[in-house]
This record gives C-alpha cells, structure tokens and sequence, in this order.
C-alpha cells in the first residue's frame, strides 16, 4: 500500500540469444518441504523458499471479460510449478468497491464476484496443492471499505455499538471559526488523513484514501473480528498471509502533529501531490504493533501446519526488521527486508552493507528479499538509474538483481513477469489512468498501472491473457510480441530460462540452500561477491559486476575455511568468459558468475 514516485521509464530489454553455461537441473525443481510441511531436515516449508506475487487482476482471464480471475491462475499452476515456485501471494479478491483494486475490502468472507466464487477459490487450493505451490491470502488488516458494513453501522450515530470499531475524532476550529480536522497528520495517497462527516459531525480517520477508513485496534472487539477472518481463510486451505500495511495499525493517541521532513537546504520537502511531505513517526511502527503481531501469531500457530504470516514492513534500520520477528520470534516469521531491494541503485557498497547486516543482525532469523511488488516500479529502475541504454547490459542487469534475490541466503518474494522482463509501462495520458494515485498525482506521479499490466504469456491477441477482441482492463504492452512466455520457453538463454535455473539451484545445491554467506573482496566497490558454505564443507561463490565495464577478480578463500582451488561453473552470463580457477574470474558488463569450489 506504500505509494512512490514513479521513475523515469526507458525501454525494454531485448533478449540476448547467445550460449549461457548452465549446470543441467531438473525443469521442474521444488523444495523439499511443500507448504503446510517440514523439510528432511526440520524446517519450516517457508525456509529458502520462492514466493510469487500474483496481481490477479492482470495474470489470465478465464471468461473473456478483460480482467484476470481465480481459474486463470489455476489454469497456470503448471507454469508456476515449473517456475519453481513454493507459494503464490495473491493480492486481495474480496468483496471490493474497487476503490483501490480490492484493498478496500466491503466482506471479508466473499470472493469478489469479478474473481470468481468461493468455489473456484477452494478449487485453486486444492489445484495448487497438487502442484506443491501454497496460497498465501493479502490480509488487510488496517483497514476496511467505507461500504462495510461495519463501516456503515459506525457512521450511522455517534451512539451506534460499532461507533468504536474506527477512529472518530471532533474537529478543531482553524481562523474565522472555520472546522479544521483534529490534526496534520496526512493520507498516504495525498491530502488530509481525516474525512469529515456532516451527519455526525466528526472526522473519521484514513491512513489511506477517503473510502478506506482505519479500524481502531485499541478495540478487543475489532481484534477478535479480524482474528476470526483469519481463522476462517485457515480452514479454507491457506498457506499463509501477506499482511497488508501492517505497521500502520496503531496512532498516536495524543493526535500531536507529525513534524515535515527537511531538505538539505533546511526547507521541507515537498511530496509528488505538492504537499509538505511529514514522518510518520506518529502514525507508523508504534510499539502496539507487537501486540497484535503476537496474537496473530497465535492463532498461525493453533493450527499446527507451518501457517505463514509476511509482513509488509518498510522499515528505516535493521534494528526494527528484526523487531518484527519478535523478541522471543513469535511474531512474524517473514517480514518483508525492502532495505535490499530497494536501494534502487547500483552501490556495491550499500548492497554489501545491507545483505551483511541481514546475515549478521537478524540473529539467524531468515530474511525475506524483495525487488518488485505492485507499488512500484519494476526492475528496470535499476538499469534507469545507471543510465544503461543498450539492450543485452539491461537484460545482463535483470539477471544480476535475480542472481542478488535467489542466490542469497534468504527467502525470495518475486513479482509477476519478472522472469520474463516485463517492464513498466505507464500510462500515457491522465485518460488511460485507472490508479486513484495516477489521477490525483497526475503528471509528477503517474500511478501504479505501469507495473499492473497484464502478464504476457505468447506473441497472439492480448498476449493470451484474454481472448482476441477482447479489451483488457490494462493495454498490454507493445513488448509483448517478443517479451512472453512463450517465446522464452523455446530459447535457452532467455531471462526466464536464468530463473528457472537460479531457482532450481536454490532448491538443489546445498551450499545456495543451507549454506551461510559471507561477503568477499570487501573493498572491491565494482563487483558484489560473496561465498555461500555449509558445515559440511560444501562452497558455492557468487560474483556480480555492477559496472559496465569488464572486471577480473580473485578469490582467496583460505580464510573462510575453504580449502579447494577450482570452479565448476553453475552458472554464468551469456558470453562471459570461461572460468575454471579462483584465480581468474572474469566477469562482462554486469556479469554474473556462480560457481563451485572444488
């Protein structure tokens, strides 16, 4: 639900069609846990594994009417087993006005007609399960539609039972006895965070828009409620839930004014809707949050089958990631680590930083990459960012950023079309835009269509995601006639060819799977390397050159307990010179090597 400010927007990556030297590994690679189980070794289904964002609204339309839906993904589940993938995240598909494309939930125990029934939902579950993928729900916690009925009893009077079940506040009289609302504090998507009702004449808080009114959790009547949906999704067959916005439940109740945020000229800053921009010290990541993470938590765990809770946690240190774990890990067990992902620049030494301090502070907690999600623009900002314009060096980076998210020491959350190079598209004028953020924030923030488009699965009418003369909810991209599934499933050295075999290298090789990792080459600021090891002495070294210019690197290992001199590659960037020694590594423009020790 966080929102951005949308990036300048290049063209897409032409896919290379030269000879990758891939280590053979089966096509269709899975973890040894499955969701809902433990690994042969003990350990939660969720350890190491991928987890794929699904927006469902743009993955397959099954019946024709432009926008995707629950037996579209079905219909996909054998290419997602064959991607590799242990889970799927799907973004919400409850009864929604659509304010905000279902994150405005008006029945928390509907499917939402426009994605099918609660039928089709149980039929994905039990479809998944046979491909060893589990379904992880979004679960918006903070907040619900104004059209709930919740919601409408609330407004009703200030006397109404659920009158406390969201935050009503009395306004403060600003010059000339005009009604101002309680405070400054403002809404994530521009304007006021307080909406003010004339029946009642009081103000209703909204973190979000107008239409997305906050549940006030200092209720023990809200918790129980939100805890029985849990319950009810858990007993349905989830794997697990995506927390939405989960930081943002609590307020300060003193409702002081949040302070604006400073430039380096001493000014404040101003946000992408021309406003000051304010912290959000008040209304975000207050202690309370733990409480109900605990308890949460709980009910997971009653059900005694690895029930998995992600937070969406953007977060300002790695002191308050771990936090989300909880003191006693009680709490979350994946909370999502943006602070690598999305650094959105090329900084070997704040990617070393960062991956480092998820390997040494998390005391052993297993950290949950992510570079891409719906709120933001896709993987190529970071090849925008550098000024890289030649086609094969932004696919080289797109392969760079995967090898980061699935060769480290993690759990890997990616998005929809990632493997395949799909790359923003916004819209081109205010008149195609279908985000409320794109409508407000118009031109300076152009909203989130960019990264919603549909998935783009062959070179035919709408990209086989809907049928020929069908119009979609989003244009498909013009990419699409060469950048699709179909088209990369036939060529070997394609970005999804890369990711299915960096995925499967995860699952298979014991040092990417079990192995600890430490950074190497510390004071080399061109190239990110780093060594993954297991206890029983197997080695696995992992190279990524962040310049475009060729780099040769070598690797003394000696330090680090390892003992071997040579490489069997496992992998490596099309065309990027052989290697067979720690001695000689050579890397092309924004190369990746991985290979192991010998």
């Amino acid at each position: 639900m966080k929102h951005r400010v949308l990036g300048a927007i290049c063209a897409l990556a032409i896919l290379c069609l030269a000879s990758a030297r891939l280590q053979a590994l089966p096509s269709s690679p899975h973890s040894s846990a499955t969701p809902h189980a433990t690994s042969a070794t003990g350990a939660p289904w969720w350890k190491n594994a991928v987890i794929y964002e699904v927006y469902p609204r743009s993955f397959q339309d099954s019946n024709g009417d432009g926008v995707g839906d629950l037996n579209g993904i079905t219909q996909r589940l054998g290419y997602l087993q064959s991607l590799g993938v242990n889970a799927i995240w799907l973004t919400p598909i409850y009864d929604s006005p659509q304010v905000d494309f279902g994150y405005d939930i008006s029945n928390y125990y509907h499917i939402d007609p426009r994605y099918g029934t609660m039928a089709d939902f149980d039929r994905l579950v039990r479809e998944a399960k046979k491909h060893h993928i589990g379904v992880i729900m979004d679960l918006v916690l903070n907040h619900t539609s104004d059209k709930h009925p919740w919601f409408l009893e609330s407004e009703s009077s200030r006397t109404n039972p659920k009158r406390d079940w969201y935050i009503w506040r009395n306004g403060r009289k600003g010059p000339n006895g005009k009604l101002l609302p309680p405070n400054n504090w403002q809404s994530d998507f521009g304007g006021s965070a307080w909406q003010y009702d004339p029946k009642t004449k009081q103000f209703y808080y909204h973190k979000f828009y107008i239409q997305q009114p906050d549940l006030n959790w200092n209720n023990p009547q809200v918790r129980k409620a939100m805890y029985d949906v849990a319950r009810f999704w858990i007993r349905h067959g989830v794997a697990g839930f995506r927390l939405d916005a989960i930081t943002t439940l609590f307020e300060d109740p003193k409702l002081r004014n949040e302070k604006p945020i400073l430039g380096p000229n001493g000014k404040p800053q101003i946000d992408a809707f021309g406003e000051v921009e304010l912290d959000d010290s008040l209304t975000n990541n207050l202690p309370q949050v733990h409480d109900v993470l605990r308890q949460l938590r709980q009910v997971a765990d009653s059900y005694h089958r690895n029930v998995l809770l992600i937070g969406e946690t953007y977060l300002s240190s790695i002191k308050d990631l771990r936090a989300m774990y909880g003191a006693n890990n009680d709490e979350l067990q994946l909370p999502m680590d943006m602070q690598v992902g999305f650094i959105n620049k090329l900084d070997v030494k704040e990617f070393r930083a960062r991956i480092n301090e998820a390997e040494t502070k998390l005391d052993g907690d297993e950290p949950l990459f992510v570079f891409d999600n719906h709120d933001n623009v896709r993987w190529e900002r970071y090849a925008t960012a550098a000024g890289v314009t030649d086609p094969v060096q932004r696919e080289n980076i797109a392969r760079l950023l995967a090898a980061i998210l699935f060769a480290s020491r993690d759990s890997a959350l990616m998005y929809y079309g990632d493997e395949i190079g799909m790359v923003t598209t916004p819209p081109k004028t205010r008149a195609e835009v279908r985000d409320p953020v794109g409508l407000r924030g118009w031109p300076k923030n152009k909203g989130r269509d960019g990264e919603r488009t549909p998935m783009q699965w062959n070179s035919g009418p709408n990209a086989g995601f809907s049928p020929a003369g069908v119009k979609t909810w989003l244009p498909i991209p013009p990419s699409y006639k060469t950048v699709n599934v179909a088209v990369e499933s036939r060529q070997p050295d394609s970005l999804l060819a890369w990711y299915k075999q960096l995925i499967a290298l995860k699952h298979a090789n014991p040092a990417l799977r079990d192995g600890q990792e430490i950074m190497l080459n510390t004071s080399n600021d061109s190239v990110l390397s780093w060594l993954r090891k297991t206890s029983q002495g197997q080695a696995v070294v992992v190279a990524c050159n962040f310049t475009a210019q060729p780099q040769t690197i070598r690797f003394d290992l000696k330090p680090q307990g390892v003992s071997g001199a040579g490489l069997r590659t496992l992998m490596a960037t099309p065309h990027d010179a052989e290697v067979q020694s720690l001695d000689a590594v050579h890397l092309g423009p924004f190369g990746v090597y991985i290979g192991q020790v010998e």
